[in-house]
């Protein structure tokens, strides 16, 4: 595993984090789509470069 699938896989998985308190927090679900989006890219970006 190189460090570039480590590190997408981090911030894919601290955006999911975030996702998951902004839901709890009752935020905007504009915010909680963009940020959802951004994790799955992220994580699908580093696991496609494992």
């Amino acid at each position: 595993m190189n460090t570039y699938a480590s590190l997408f896989i981090l911030i894919g998985l601290f955006l999911a984090g975030g996702v998951y308190s902004f839901w709890k927090q009752k935020q905007s679900k504009s915010v909680i789509a963009v940020m959802a989006i951004g994790s799955v890219m992220s994580l699908a970006a580093g696991l496609l470069r494992l």
